[in-house]
């Protein structure tokens, strides 16, 4: 049964149909039982507040006579009010209260809000106040105490609100808010917070005027009825609004997230218009257009407009269409997602791609994705689009591309060069065309004296219209100012056109022209300016200094001098401490690369670094610096894959099978497993059925990853002793044992096996700390498992104070979620419960959503294990929201079979068996983790069934015992 006192007291059964319960006397008492379930009410307590300061001679039988009229009125199968000495109980779960579910939610919303993330922020706070039909305790208002509880929830749903419209600015609904926001204001007129969101959603919409007025009528009404000033959290408001400042809060949240712009956005004011347009009609916009027309820079301007949540996606540097999906995942924040079960990780099921992924993340979520630069990879960027858009709804695509996509329903908005004049206007109107008005502001950056006049005004209509107006040739041409006068670059220009004239007419005559302007810039570079430019064409996604002085092989003082030159002159862009080349500049610069031989040896050196590290970054990631090294391996990701990929194809097995080894407690930390897994089957092929002399360990690595995806038929590498056993030498990569452990199992021999295997472990490695750590968390597991519990704390507390010590958060999180469940079979839940808040603070310090729902699923087992069913309800239910939320199905499935744990033992066994079935239809394929889920499923479909025939060969309904749940 439902029990409803947001509104008229009321009674549901599960088909929806509602039971009278009777006269407002008896409504009353549900109703103070219900503001008190699950708890005793005092019977005094009961009887002042249903009857007054002077109640009926037999008060109390009157009391007992109610109550039995209650039980009467309530199906016989529930009777949920019970007798105690003192007073009496409704035997009702808090959940299935309204008042209760809403305060739930709304605590939820705020705990999402004041998180930053929006969207689940709103949908939490609109479930809770979709459950107010009225006012709280509307039909029992007049009884004694009613009217506090009411007054209460009341203040809470209208804090929810206030949460609720928060969240909704956030996501861009300003307009949509201010008539709610007015009403809110006429009706509460001392309520600072809704003044100032309708001051801000004012301001956001572009009228500041009617902002300043609302914050003048508050400051009316608080000197009139409180005798008080405005509170500073208002005068904020008011301030930013004068100032100008005050910023949507879309359009902050959209800012995060685009690449920030250095310069000021010059024309296409009739494009951006139409961009904005159309995205409000369309759900696929592209952009198209030559290379360095703009396109970027106008879809960057656009989405920041867009109301809601915005993502940017970078496909410039990717060399294969097939990881456009993992582009996208990467930009949302999504990783590959594994489940936990005491330290032990299972790959995603066979035949799940990324996109499969991004289906289930994207379902429901309302965004703007901005897919840029799709050219190269416009086929697989146009699949993905037009599945990602058929399976969710609420999802738009901003496209740009040299072509259309090809999709149907897209629309298109071809961009060529900037507005020009015209051939017989007048030199002193120069400046009111986008394309001079471009020139003169890039020109004035670098020289700052520039000024169109008269006297240079017809060369820069020349160079503008000789360039067709394209903003990147513009932009390069404006750069040439610092060494050249404006008439030595119009004489430049002309004197490369007329000879680049000559080449194919099949290329089209803006490609031609935006060649050129790269090709003359290049013949400005001096040699060593020429020959960095060209090397640097190696790195993908840009190069720190140390890696371009690395592998760029010039003396350190040519190199610095060549660099500074190329800054100078805007060959490379240097940005948040790295330097990029236009992809434009790099496509016609990798030519000269190949032009002068040395690609392949540039590619060995590029290989070669970063080989070297991603060995020393995967020994600091085990390490108090985890987080640091994690950030930087993210800058150099781009590199890494490239080096990789490129060894792979140049069949450099060593190089290929190093980086897979070096970087795979790297792609676990991030979850990256499935990109991590196909490189490694790729890196397989090279390597053959069998482990190359020398290359064992880096061999094993490369199946243990390829398999985390499902791949076809392996290599076997037999058990993780026969592992441990091949090694002549401590591995170089560690997390080796980890996965050799979570691959095959434990020994069959249990516990015994496993010490015997530790004992051969401790003689290869000897004293070090991190892999010992492994080792005893491993082996406590392995006690635990097998009922040993004081060894199995024992070791487990060996294995924390080893990580601890080397300053490893991955290995702290996972023992501490294995002492958490071993303090549950103990039957101490306040440690365990420690235990568990402290790994789920770890799981947020990597910044791993699907670790922190890993983390709750462990509680959730935890709490059910204890008997807290509600508490433990709660942690599945928010295990579910974060694995749906990243694209995790494992987790989703895990999470579903502890509701269904949950549900059996409340007596709902067709919930029951939905929640298993729907398990079943997860991703729990793979490793002997997953498949031992899938038996746990089984199992408790088989009860269920053996329970269902029981009870109806008995009559009874009695549901099971949540001992040994």
């Amino acid at each position: 049964m439902r029990f409803r006192i947001l509104g008229p007291t009321q009674v549901v059964l599960a088909d929806g149909r509602e039971i009278p319960v009777g006269g407002p006397r008896l409504r009353a008492l549900l109703a103070l039982l219900l503001l008190d379930a699950g708890r005793v009410v005092p019977a005094e307590r009961l009887i002042d507040n249903l009857y007054g300061e002077h109640p009926p001679r037999g008060a109390a039988n009157a009391l007992q006579s109610q109550v039995s009229r209650l039980r009467q009125a309530l199906p016989a199968e529930h009777t949920p009010v019970e007798f105690h000495p003192t007073g009496y109980r409704l035997v009702v779960d808090p959940a299935d209260v309204d008042a209760y579910r809403f305060e739930r939610l709304a605590e939820a919303g705020r705990r999402a809000l004041a998180g930053g993330d929006w969207a689940r922020a709103a949908a939490e706070l609109r479930a809770a106040l979709e459950l107010w039909r009225g006012p709280a305790l509307a039909d029992v208002i007049d009884v004694a105490g009613a009217p506090v509880q009411a007054a209460r929830l009341d203040e809470l749903r209208l804090a929810a609100v206030d949460d609720r419209i928060e969240a909704d600015l956030a996501l861009g609904a300003s307009a949509a808010l201010v008539p709610e926001l007015r009403e809110l204001v006429v009706a509460h007129p001392l309520r600072e917070r809704s003044r100032g969101q309708l001051m801000r959603a004012l301001s956001a919409l572009g009228r500041p005027a009617e902002a300043l007025a609302e914050f003048e009528a508050a400051r009316r009404t608080l000197t009139e009825e409180l005798g008080v000033g405005p509170p500073p959290e208002l005068a904020a408001i008011h301030l930013a609004v004068l100032r100008g400042a005050d910023r949507p809060a879309e359009r902050a949240a959209a800012e995060r997230v685009l690449p920030s712009q250095l310069t000021t956005f010059v024309g296409r004011e009739e494009e951006l218009k139409r961009v904005g347009e159309l995205l409000g009609e369309r759900r696929l916009v592209t952009l198209t257009g030559p290379g360095g027309a703009g396109k970027t820079r106008l879809a960057i301007e656009a989405a920041s407009r867009s109301d809601g949540e915005v993502r940017f996606v970078e496909l410039a540097g990717l060399a294969d269409g097939s990881d456009v999906p993992q582009a996208v995942l990467s930009a949302l924040g999504l990783r590959d997602a594994g489940l936990r079960d005491a330290g032990l990780r299972a790959p995603a099921e066979p035949g799940r791609q990324p996109t499969d992924r991004l289906v289930e993340a994207l379902a429901e979520r309302r965004l703007l994705l901005l897919l840029d630069n799709c050219e190269h990879v416009v086929a697989d960027a146009a699949r993905l689009a037009a599945r990602l858009l058929g399976a969710c709804p609420a999802l738009r695509v901003l496209a740009t591309s040299r072509e259309p996509l090809g999709l149907a329903g897209e629309a298109l908005c071809p961009m060529s060069g900037l507005a020009l004049p015209p051939p017989d206007a007048s030199a002193r109107d120069a400046d009111d065309y986008a394309a001079v008005s471009l020139f003169a502001q890039r020109a004035a950056d670098v020289a700052p004296d520039f000024t169109v006049t008269p006297a240079n005004a017809e060369l820069v209509l020349r160079i503008c219209r000789t360039l067709d107006g394209l903003p990147l040739a513009i932009e390069l041409a404006a750069a040439r100012l610092r060494a050249l006068s404006v008439a030595e670059v119009a004489a430049h220009l002309d004197d490369r056109f007329r000879l680049l004239s000559m080449s194919s007419r099949a290329v089209s005559p803006r490609h031609r022209t935006l060649r050129a302007v790269v090709e003359w810039s290049w013949d400005l570079l001096d040699d060593a300016e020429r020959t960095l430019a060209r090397r640097l064409t190696v790195f993908a996604g840009g190069a720190t200094l140390e890696a371009a002085g690395r592998v760029a092989e010039m003396p350190s003082a040519e190199f610095v001098d060549a660099l500074t030159g190329l800054v100078d002159k805007s060959f490379v862009e240097l940005t948040g401490g790295r330097y990029r080349m236009l992809e434009t500049v790099r496509a016609f610069c990798a030519e000269r690369l190949a032009e002068a031989g040395e690609a392949e040896r540039l590619r060995r050196a590029h290989t070669a670094y970063f080989l070297e590290l991603a060995w020393t970054a995967s020994d600091h990631l085990r390490r108090a610096e985890q987080l640091h090294w994690l950030r930087r391996l993210d800058a150099e990701r781009d590199n890494l894959h490239a080096a990789l990929r490129r060894a792979t194809a140049a069949g450099d097995a060593s190089e290929a099978a190093g980086l897979v080894a070096a970087l795979s407690f790297y792609w676990w930390l991030r979850g990256m497993r499935g990109e991590g897994a196909r490189l490694a089957a790729d890196v397989l092929d090279v390597l053959g059925a069998e482990a190359p002399p020398g290359l064992g360990e880096e061999f094993a690595l490369c199946v243990y990853n390829a398999s985390l995806a499902g791949s076809g038929h392996l290599p076997s590498l037999g058990t993780q002793g026969s592992v441990i056993r091949s090694l002549d030498r401590p591995p170089r990569q560690p997390f080796l044992l980890y996965l050799s452990g979570i691959s095959t199992g434990p020994p069959p021999g249990g516990a015994e096996d496993v010490e015997e295997l530790m004992r051969e472990l401790r003689r290869l490695v000897g004293p070090d700390t991190w892999i010992n750590a492994l080792g005893a968390m491993g082996h406590g597991s392995a006690q635990m498992w097998g009922g040993q519990s004081d060894r199995a704390g024992a070791a487990l507390a060996t294995a924390l104070d080893g990580f601890r010590s080397t300053g490893d958060r991955w290995g702290s999180m996972i023992t501490l979620g294995a002492l958490g469940e071993l303090a549950a079979w103990r039957g101490d839940p306040e440690a365990a419960g420690e235990h568990m808040n402290r790994a789920m603070g770890l799981a947020e310090e990597l910044g791993s959503a699907v670790d922190q729902a890993d983390m709750l699923r462990t509680r959730g087992e935890i709490r059910l294990r204890a008997g807290d069913l509600a508490a433990a309800r709660d942690d599945f239910a928010a295990a579910l929201l974060l694995a749906q939320g990243s694209g995790a199905p494992e987790f989703v499935s895990a999470a579903r079979l502890g509701l269904a744990q949950v549900a059996r033992l409340r007596g709902d066994l067709a919930e029951t068996r939905r929640l298993c079935e729907a398990a079943l239809a997860g991703g729990l394929t793979g490793w002997y983790v997953g498949e031992a889920t899938r038996a746990e499923i089984i199992l408790l479909l088989q009860q269920i069934t053996e329970e269902q025939r029981a009870g109806a060969a008995s009559g009874s309904g009695a549901p099971p015992s949540a001992d040994g749940a």
